[in-house]
């Protein structure tokens, strides 16, 4: 399991790995749980298509709803977790962990820098709902 508190966060709740050249990306704790249980996951083909940040580049269904996830950067989808096609729950279970959506190789390994570190992203939450 990944160490929340030293990744990289989006607004629309994904978390960042940065690793030497690519970075792995999955949606936050925070977002798995308003999804509540995850029963499908759509991921890309990967080297198909460059993605520019805040495209769309996967749906993540639950019982309750389901939401697209974003690019966070601008890159390359080089890597899926072809785990969560038939285990979605995974992201449930350890959405920080066996839980990952894609691995990116980005256009600028700088452009994650942008991102929020976790105490940004923790002040981002809607006070009422922390969880």
């Amino acid at each position: 399991m990944r160490d929340a508190a030293d990744l990289r966060y989006t607004r629309t709740h994904e978390w960042v790995e940065v690793k030497r050249d690519t970075i792995v990306v999955g949606v936050t704790d925070y977002a798995q749980s308003h999804l509540s249980d995850v029963v499908n996951v759509e991921l890309p083909e990967p080297d198909e298509h460059h993605y520019e940040a805040n495209e769309e580049f996967c749906v993540v269904a639950s019982l309750r709803n389901s939401r697209g996830c974003l690019a966070p950067v601008p890159g390359t989808i080089v890597k899926i977790n072809t785990d969560l096609l038939s285990r979605p729950e995974l992201i449930n279970r350890d959405s920080y962990g066996k839980g990952w959506l894609i691995e990116m190789k980005p256009d600028s390994m700088g452009d994650a820098d942008d991102l929020m570190d976790a105490d940004e992203y923790e002040a981002s939450l809607p006070e009422d709902e922390e969880e």
